[in-house]
């Protein structure tokens, strides 16, 4: 679920960079008193996500927007589709046009890209996790629109899990230090060790990770990983075993048989192309699309 207070405060912030001391094209050309129709339309299929984003942008430069939302997050649109429709003044559809469908674009666009990958590991039980490789200030929706594609959020931040990588053990002096470390200092925090060889991942072991990333390794590489585990884990249980690093469309079916519990990938946040969404304003007619004149 969208924390819709945040969802306010980014959506201001995007106005007003937008908008700034006024829309000086909208405001020469269309009167206040002037109300619309608008379709946000999929110019191409994919998964939706921002809808709730896109309707506050409206509902802030008008407080009396209707909106229909034909579409819901997480379900997928085909081509041609309407995904909302707004009725409401010409100013602010217009003014809010760009920053609701540029947070509707880069959501959905991240939602379609991450159900590709979850698509692409069906029926293995693996998860499709994200990165904290996001958009500065946008974390919080770009991590919602990966669940809306079927993917789940990795660590939100740096404070709700321990993920201790190569320069943190460099510095700490090696694995089993840094998971002390951790351990005294936060004591009950999820603890997950990133490792890049056998050595490491028996170091992890040893020191009790609850999480093991075997990052870059290939398929024969991870699988090693996963006999040492196996027989290293004995009574005290299997730590989760996560993947990253190199994971494309083309070789995660392959890696997710492998046998791990996760997959992680910085890309479906960083490289996520938008989807194609567009606005169509259309002349105001009583009763069309469920929006009733007032009386």
């Amino acid at each position: 679920m969208l924390d819709m207070d945040t969802v306010r405060q980014l959506v201001q912030s995007a106005l007003a960079e937008d908008i700034g001391p006024g829309d000086v094209t909208t405001e020469s050309i269309v009167s206040e008193d002037v109300k619309v129709e608008a379709r946000v339309l999929a110019q191409e299929s994919g998964v939706v996500a921002g809808t709730e984003v896109a309707v506050c942008v409206f509902e802030m430069l008008d407080p009396d927007m209707r909106s229909h939302v034909s579409i819901q997050d997480g379900s997928r649109a085909r081509r041609g589709e309407i995904i909302m429709d707004l009725y409401g003044s010409a100013g602010a559809i217009l003014s809010g046009e760009r920053v609701a469908l540029n947070f509707l674009q880069r959501l959905s666009g991240i939602a379609t890209h991450t159900a590709r990958f979850v698509d692409a590991v069906a029926g293995t039980g693996v998860r499709i996790l994200d990165t904290r490789k996001t958009t500065p200030m946008l974390r919080v929706l770009e991590k919602y629109a990966v669940t809306m594609g079927g993917g789940h959020n990795h660590r939100a931040g740096l404070y709700d899990m321990a993920l201790i990588k190569d320069n943190h053990i460099g510095v700490a002096g090696g694995i089993e230090a840094a998971v002390k470390a951790v351990r005294k200092r936060f004591p009950g925090l999820p603890v997950e060790v990133e490792t890049a060889s056998p050595d490491q991942v028996d170091q992890a072991l040893r020191a009790g990770a609850d999480r093991i990333m075997l990052d870059n390794m290939n398929r024969d590489q991870v699988r090693s990983a996963l006999d040492l585990i196996r027989r290293q884990s004995g009574t005290q249980g299997k730590p989760r075993i996560e993947i990253s690093g190199n994971i494309t469309l083309k070789n995660v079916r392959q890696m997710a048989m492998a046998g791990v519990d996760d997959i992680s990938t910085g890309s479906i946040t960083h490289s996520s192309v938008a989807l194609d969404i567009s606005l169509e304003v259309t002349p105001w007619s009583p009763g069309c699309d469920g929006f009733e004149v007032d009386s």
